[in-house]
Parts: structure tokens; C-alpha cells; sequence
């Protein structure tokens, strides 16, 4: 019994990924609006934050395409999204302490919540990844500042955490907000080691800063989500912008039956859960919480303001998809409603005496949120089921091994997203220029609710206007101009004269998915300046030796573990 105990937090965890995972785990590629993985994601100097564009993706497309040279995408994929959904809840059930419904509960409480289903149906796995390190970096922050040793929990942990701006400045104030103390020495040390694993898409943001914009703001605010008052949304961690993404179940009366439920549940577990944390550590989650919700109601309630902060403060655009932050607030949600499912389970024990009380509550407490949400299982009821590329990717791609045409990729129609049947007519951002290898140059401008959002990469309009040219040479040499040696073609995609015009090249592929020519013009190199790769040498370089740090520190761990053994 005492295994079975011992034992049933972390099986539930692992079991509830794979239930609402389903058939992503199957054969092929979860392709799901922003979540686009290829079977060998090639290393560009763009990866590096050194292109044109804004370096959303920064370190992230860096690690994936280090990672699947050992481990193939395919296979890289299904370990993320289950490694991510199952280590949240085991980290959440170390969170909710030791008694077993406490864990059982906090575990499904923290993974089945609409911020996890829509953010996955988004393809956010990089803040994915960082919900599911928060509850570690919580306890592993906490033991930093009793002992002030940074060993290799700590530094991974961190690593994981930050894979893109958002994720890593949330793992960010979480790992302070716990772990900085009044020394001094042990404070530096943590806040080098959060600036080390921020480092890439620190530095390379700010040489992007001029080009950051600020405008259109309220597309990306918090929303109600069916009868839920966009604050309360955020209250049970919902209220995404992207409607498209939001469970049927969110949209009808069991999303107030929620807030009825779990509220209140929350609101009893405050007293116990604060005196088992202690102050300290339950102050922190208390003031992380509250900049998470005051991030999120910020773009609800004044998103003018927050306009103009984001056009006026470097990188406080990070901001306008501010239901991204609620992640912020999943911790403290897990540990309360956690600890308010023991109390009511112990005064049950108390009152009726039978040992099966405490049973009987945590299925209630496992029951609850997967009948508030039943849509959100099994991938979305199918809404996750993995694509197989077609051969026309493969071909293109071997076309372009080895010996290459000089000059970065563009792919046309010159826009973002596509809904390929191939892919079960889901929206997904255009995987094409991934799966190839050249650095590419994409459509950065966003359409959401039927309106066209500006993008922030210069060569966007560039390209544009070289599209707009009236003669397909001279497309072709304003193409070349801009850096252009490869031009793809879609045709199943559907297409406008805008964002569409026929280029003159030799034609290296041609089958009914892609066409791929090479430009009859020479590409002029775009040089990234000396004082811009210094500066990105060096924050790689801090980035690299974190690494370093972890591993070498989780080997002497190992080491020690077997000697010991």
C-alpha cells in the first residue's frame, strides 16, 4: 500500500500527458499553428539571432537542431510534448507536498487547465516547457537559498526554462522572486546564471530593438472565453486571444461551474499551504501570481497603455500576449487547490472514520477538472493527429544538398501560414522553410480577426515591393538584391498577386507540392556587422559555458551516486 502510495502521483502524471497527448504520440508530426517540426531542423546563422527578423525563436530552433543531429525530429518531438506535460505534473506534485491525494491532486489540477490545452493547440511547447519547469525551479530555487550551492538542477533547469523571451524572463522572475538572498555572493551567482541562460534572446533582442514595434497590442489581449468575464477566464488560467484554440467546454455554463468549484477549493487550502511552504517561499508564489494576473488583466483592461509601453520601453513587447504570463500564476493555483483537496479530505476522514474517504476525494479531485474540460482529451478529440510530409519536401531538400545556390530562401506565396491538406486542412505556420536548409526569409505579418498586423522584419515589405515589380526579371534581380538565391513555390497553397509573381531561374524541383528554382541573379550577401557578432559570440559564449556548468555538475552528481551506491 505504502508503494502503491508512493507511486500513484507519478503514474497519474505520466498517464494524464498521454491522455491528453492521444494520437500526437503516433507516427508523424504534430503541425499545429505555431508548433512546426521537421525531420532534421538544419543549423542557420539566423538560429543565432544574427537575421533580419525579430529573434522569436531564439535559442530555441538553436537546441532543436542540435538535438535532432542525435535524436531524429520525429522522435524529439513526441519526447518534448510528453516530457513537458508529464514533468509539469510530477513537478507540481513535489510542490503539493507529501501525502499522496495532495500530489494526485495538484498533478491533475496543474496539467488539465485551459492554459496547457491552448497552448499546446497554439504550439507554444517552448512555454510549455517553462510551465512545466516552474514547480522544479520553485524547489530548486528554494534549496539554492538555503544552502547557496548552485549544482546542476538549478542550471538545466534554467536551460529548459528559457527557450524563447517570454519563457525565459517568467523562469526568470520565478527563480529570483525564490532564491535571491541578502548575501551577496550567492545572489551574484544566481543572477549570473539567470542572465547566462537569457543571454541569446537578451542580446539579440536589444541589437533588434529598432526594429521592434509596438502597434496593434489589443489583437493579442486577454479574452472571455464563453460566459467567463476575461479576468475571471484568467482566474482558472484561460483567456487566450486565438478563439480557434479554446475547448467547446470552455464555451458553455461548466466553465462558471468551475469557477464555483475550484475558487473556493483554492481559498481553503490557503492557511495549510502557506504554513507548509513557509512565508518565504509562499510570499514569493504569492507576488509571482500577481504580476502573472496583472500581466494578463493589463492587456484586457488598458491594452492603449500597453501600446505605448511596448513603443516606448526595449522589449516590453514580450507583453502583448499577456494570457502567456498565467503560467506565472500555475504553481501557487496548483499548491492551493491541492491543499484545499486535503483539508477537505482529512475532515472527511474525521468525520466518517473510513479510510476510503480520502480515496473517495482524490477521484473527486482528479474527476473535476477532466469533466469540466472533457473536450481537451485525446489530443482534442483528434485535433492533434501527426502528419506525414509529402515526397515533394524530401525532394527539394535533396535537391539542395551539398553543392548549393548561393543566397537565403524565400517561399511563395510570400504568407505565414498555410492549411495544407496533408495536414488534415489545419492551420500551421508554413513548415517548408524549416524542413530545407538555407536561412530563410518569411512573412512576419500576422492576420487575426480578419485584419493584416504589420510584421517587424524589414526585408518583409522589401520583398513585397519586389513582388509588386511589373517584369519577372526585374523581380527576380530585386529578389537577389535583398540576399534572395532560392525561390520555392507552393501551388496548392492559395495565392494572390500581392503575395505571388512568377521570378525567371533555373528550375531545380518541380513536382505537385513544391516547385524550387534558383535565381538567374546573383545574391547579394547580406554581412552581419562586427560589433553585432561580437556581441552575439559573447552571449552565446555565457549561454555555452551554463551548459557546460549543468552537465559537468549532473556528472560529478552521478558519479557520486554510484560510488556511494
Amino acid at each position: 500500500m505504502d508503494l502503491l502510495r508512493r507511486w500513484a502521483p507519478a503514474a497519474w502524471a505520466w498517464l494524464l500527458a498521454a491522455l491528453l497527448l492521444g494520437p500526437a504520440l503516433g507516427w508523424g508530426y504534430v503541425l499545429t499553428f505555431d508548433m512546426v517540426w521537421v525531420p532534421d531542423l538544419a543549423v542557420r546563422g539566423d538560429f543565432f539571432g544574427a537575421g533580419t527578423a525579430l529573434p522569436r525563436a531564439v535559442p530555441s530552433d538553436l537546441v532543436v537542431a542540435v538535438l535532432d543531429e542525435v535524436v531524429p525530429g520525429m522522435l524529439l518531438q513526441k519526447v518534448v510534448l510528453l516530457g513537458a506535460l508529464g514533468a509539469g505534473g510530477l513537478g507540481a506534485a513535489r510542490l503539493a507536498g507529501p501525502s499522496a491525494v495532495a500530489r494526485v491532486a495538484g498533478t491533475t489540477f496543474y496539467v488539465w487547465t485551459p492554459f496547457v490545452v491552448e497552448r499546446l493547440w497554439l504550439g507554444h511547447w517552448p512555454i510549455l516547457l517553462c510551465w512545466a519547469a516552474l514547480p522544479w525551479l520553485v524547489l530548486a530555487a528554494a534549496r539554492y537559498r538555503a544552502d547557496g550551492r548552485l549544482g546542476a538542477a538549478l542550471p538545466l533547469l534554467l536551460l529548459v526554462a528559457s527557450l524563447s523571451a517570454n519563457a525565459g524572463a517568467m523562469a526568470a522572475l520565478v527563480v529570483c522572486a525564490v532564491g535571491v538572498t541578502r548575501r551577496v555572493g550567492p545572489a551574484l551567482r544566481l543572477l549570473a546564471a539567470v542572465a547566462a541562460a537569457n543571454a541569446p534572446w537578451l542580446v539579440s533582442g536589444a541589437l533588434h530593438a529598432g526594429a521592434a514595434t509596438g502597434t496593434e497590442t489589443a489583437a493579442f489581449a486577454l479574452r472571455g472565453e464563453g460566459p467567463l468575464p476575461a479576468p475571471v477566464a484568467a482566474l482558472t488560467l484561460g483567456g487566450i486571444w486565438n478563439g480557434a484554440v479554446v475547448p467547446d467546454s470552455r464555451e458553455t455554463v461548466l466553465a462558471w461551474v468551475g469557477v464555483l468549484v475550484l475558487v473556493p477549493l483554492a481559498a481553503l487550502g490557503a492557511r495549510p499551504a502557506w504554513r507548509r511552504l513557509g512565508p518565504r517561499t509562499a510570499g514569493a508564489l504569492v507576488v509571482v501570481w500577481i504580476v502573472g494576473f496583472a500581466v494578463a488583466t493589463w492587456t484586457w483592461a488598458a491594452p492603449g497603455s500597453l501600446e505605448w509601453t511596448a513603443a516606448h520601453l526595449p522589449g516590453a513587447g514580450i507583453l502583448r500576449d499577456g494570457a502567456r504570463a498565467l503560467a506565472l500564476c500555475a504553481p501557487l493555483a496548483a499548491v492551493l487547490l491541492a491543499a484545499g483537496v486535503e483539508r477537505v479530505a482529512r475532515r472527511l476522514h474525521r468525520a466518517t472514520g473510513e479510510s476510503a474517504a480520502r480515496f473517495t476525494v482524490a477521484a473527486a479531485a482528479v474527476a473535476v477538472p477532466l469533466g469540466l474540460m472533457p473536450d481537451a482529451s485525446w489530443g482534442f478529440s483528434g485535433q492533434l493527429a501527426p502528419a506525414t510530409y509529402p515526397a515533394g519536401y524530401a525532394a527539394a531538400r535533396a535537391a539542395l544538398e551539398g553543392d548549393r545556390p548561393a543566397g537565403d530562401l524565400l517561399v511563395l506565396p510570400f504568407t505565414s501560414y498555410r492549411a495544407p491538406s496533408w495536414n488534415g486542412g489545419r492551420r500551421v505556420l508554413d513548415p517548408l522553410p524549416r524542413y530545407l536548409q538555407p536561412d530563410y526569409v518569411v512573412n512576419d505579418e500576422l492576420a487575426v480577426s480578419g485584419r493584416i498586423l504589420p510584421g517587424e522584419d524589414p526585408r518583409t515589405p522589401e520583398v513585397l515591393a519586389a513582388l509588386a515589380l511589373p517584369d519577372a526579371a526585374e523581380r527576380t534581380a530585386a529578389l537577389a538584391g535583398l540576399g534572395i538565391g532560392l525561390v520555392a513555390r507552393e501551388p496548392d497553397a492559395p495565392t494572390s498577386r500581392e503575395y505571388d509573381a512568377p521570378v525567371v531561374g533555373r528550375v531545380l524541383v518541380d513536382t505537385p507540392s513544391i516547385e524550387l528554382i534558383a535565381l538567374d541573379a546573383d545574391a547579394v550577401a547580406q554581412p552581419v556587422p562586427t560589433a553585432r557578432r561580437a556581441a552575439l559570440t559573447g552571449a552565446w559564449a555565457a549561454y555555452a559555458a551554463l551548459v557546460l556548468w549543468g552537465v559537468a555538475a549532473l556528472g560529478w552528481w552521478i558519479r557520486k551516486l554510484f560510488r556511494s551506491a
